[in-house]
């Protein structure tokens, strides 16, 4: 019994020994989901001796999967598409219609467009366009207006010529060999005769005029040049009977200088020039057109004028006679003299009354008549009279001065 006990003992200590190192071994062990536990569990030493552990399942900050809730799908509703502007229509012109006719280089294409917009409502008006965007007068090899400008007049038959040309005219004059410097006094005077043969060539069909100056550039320099060709111009068409329009302070700002943002004809500020500092953009070709347009009113007059169509005998009206004649004598008036002043034989006014005579004198006679005035009556504001007082009551209130005995 003896010898069982001390076989037993060494065994007894060995197992407090294996359980530490069990505990030690379990808590170094990597923390192992629950689903890797289902498939595969490991079994240590306190397992076998106590039986297997209850594990509870590790806490997750996963939430519940949410219900899905169905939307409604949104409507998506297109934006309602923006509407062009109307376009106002143009007015069909008549037969007859007084023709406006352009000539020029690009801004004279312009200035053309500009007056479409401007007459599109008057149908007694055409603008007709004849224009060649890189021509001008100093170039003649290229584009020779005084050669052809005569042709374009009998084919036309204008009422109106509307001349804008320089802009393409920064050139050497060339004869032959020889080249002229642009602004010489020999180049002056060659352009000056070749505007005077233009401007003459129209004067000479007795037809009206109208030579338009070229506006600022954004080139210094090419403005500089504008505005002496300008003078040009103006001389020359004052000397024929035309008339100059200019139109640079439309397209600078107050100190003269070139804008690309101005004025429209009703006061908006507006893009007027694009961005080569060159071209016109749409407001400005209307605002060309708006410098041009009081010129031209004036020289076609009715004609000019919106919803104005001549009367022919096709859409002649039938005339209303309100008052037919029945052959009755006719009342015939004598005529008023002018030597008359009343102009009607009579020296009043119409509605005047004879005023009424009153026998009895009034205090508004007295002071028109005689310049006296009446005595105010007692109790009024101007009754200025002291109160009388009787004698006898005077004397006995008056104190006796007289020195006794």
């Amino acid at each position: 019994m003896v010898r069982r006990l001390n076989r037993l003992i060494p065994h007894l200590l060995v197992l407090p020994l294996l359980a530490v190192f069990a505990m030690v071994f379990t808590v170094s062990l990597p923390v192992v989901s629950v689903e890797a536990q289902t498939k595969y569990e490991r079994r240590s030493v306190l397992d076998r001796l106590f039986g297997p552990r209850r594990v509870r399942p590790e806490k997750t900050n996963r939430q519940r999967p949410r219900a899905t809730i169905k939307r409604k799908k949104s409507v998506t509703r297109s934006a309602p598409k923006r509407s062009k502007k109307q376009q106002v229509a143009t007015v069909k012109k008549l037969e007859n219609a007084r023709k406006i006719l352009v000539v020029g280089d690009f801004m004279a294409k312009s200035l053309s467009e500009g007056l479409r917009t401007a007459f599109q409502q008057a149908p007694g008006v055409a603008v007709v366009r004849k224009t060649n965007g890189s021509s001008g007068l100093v170039r003649d090899d290229y584009y020779n207006w005084n050669r052809n400008l005569p042709g374009i007049l009998d084919e036309f038959q204008p009422s109106i010529v509307i001349v804008m040309v320089g802009s393409n005219d920064r050139q050497e004059i060339r004869q032959s060999r020889k080249r002229i410097p642009v602004r010489s006094e020999q180049w002056v005077t060659e352009y000056t005769d070749r505007v005077d043969t233009m401007a003459r060539a129209v004067r000479a069909r007795n037809i009206p005029l109208i030579w338009v100056g070229a506006p600022s550039y954004k080139s210094s320099s090419m403005s500089a040049d504008i505005l002496a060709f300008n003078s040009i111009y103006r001389s020359v068409v004052e000397e024929v009977n035309g008339e100059y329009v200019d139109i640079w302070d439309g397209f600078v700002d107050a100190d003269g200088k070139f804008v690309y943002t101005g004025s429209d004809i009703i006061g908006q500020q507006v893009r007027l020039r694009t961005s080569d500092g060159i071209r016109m953009t749409k407001a400005g070709k209307r605002k060309l057109a708006f410098y041009v347009e009081k010129s031209i009113r004036r020289l076609l007059g009715d004609d000019a004028n919106e919803g104005i169509a001549k009367l022919t005998e096709e859409n002649l009206p039938e005339l209303l006679v309100l008052h037919p004649d029945t052959g009755s004598a006719k009342v015939r008036t004598s005529p008023i003299s002018m030597v008359d002043p009343g102009l009607d034989g009579s020296d009043k006014l119409l509605g005047t009354e004879t005023p009424q005579t009153s026998l009895t004198r009034t205090p508004r006679d007295d002071l028109v008549f005689d310049g006296k005035t009446s005595k105010a009556p007692p109790g009024r504001a101007d009754h200025f009279v002291l109160p009388q007082q009787d004698e006898k009551a005077a004397a006995k209130k008056k104190p006796d001065l007289q020195p006794q005995g």
